[in-house]
């Protein structure tokens, strides 16, 4: 067997490094398909940004986190959190909301609630929210820019009304493939990078991909926290 060459350890360490990334989601999808299982969660919607996902009140790191000081819709102001990147990005373009648009909750025990954006603001990360309950208002705050704690985009919506329950979207988990979806392509992509590299250096590819697929199973049916694996890269500074 030829000895890999200077391409072939660089290609080797890079598929390494997007190994480690596509182990994050993978995890991070197979954890929320265990965690979400038979909950009734509440369920945001945002049908101009094609949103739909179940809210937690545990932790970003788990989708869209409900912070726990703020309140119920209908009792006051409620806040939600949510990744700009990695872990689902669930607000990965709450940028594109604009006055007049629509975010829906479907939440069990008080039903379907609709709000209508007001305007989003770009503030400090140190910028605290004090929570009030005069005020029947949404906000959703993310990270920004893409990829950076440096500031935090706040959208806010004012309720507008509240109808019946869609329980087909309570139970519904339109993401539950996602993280066999996400294996698959990686396993696709590999197999054809393999295909075309050249025959004497071919074997350290092929193993590469097959060692990394193998984990990858694993963690789909044997998950561990998402942040435990972005931390080990040093990724997890970053709040959202």
């Amino acid at each position: 067997m030829n000895k890999p060459s200077l391409i072939t350890i660089f290609l080797i360490i890079l598929i390494i490094v997007v190994g480690f990334y596509t182990s994050g989601e993978v995890n991070y999808y197979s954890s929320k398909i265990a965690i979400e299982k038979d909950l009734n969660s509440p369920v945001i919607l945002i049908p101009k940004l094609g949103i739909e996902e179940k809210i937690n009140n545990v932790s970003v790191s788990q989708g869209v986190y409900h912070e726990e000081l703020s309140k119920n819709p209908g009792e006051g102001e409620v806040i939600l959190f949510g990744h700009r990147t990695l872990q689902g990005s669930p607000f990965l373009r709450l940028n594109e909301l604009s006055q007049g648009d629509t975010i829906i909750l479907e939440w069990p025990g008080i039903g379907e609630v609709n709000y209508t954006v007001d305007n989003s603001t770009i503030v400090p990360e140190s910028y605290r929210m004090d929570v009030r309950n005069d005020t029947n208002n949404i906000y959703l705050i993310t990270c920004d820019p893409i990829g950076s704690s440096e500031n935090r985009l706040i959208c806010q919506g004012e309720m507008s009304n509240i109808g019946n329950i869609n329980e087909k979207i309570i139970k519904d988990n339109p993401q539950k493939h996602y993280a066999l979806i996400i294996i698959l392509a990686f396993i696709t992509i590999g197999a054809i990078l393999v295909y075309f590299y050249p025959k004497e250096n071919r074997i350290y590819i092929l193993i590469t991909i097959i060692i990394i697929s193998i984990i990858l199973i694993y963690f789909y049916f044997f998950p561990i926290p998402s942040d435990i694996i972005y931390s080990k890269i040093g990724i997890m500074d970053i709040s959202f």
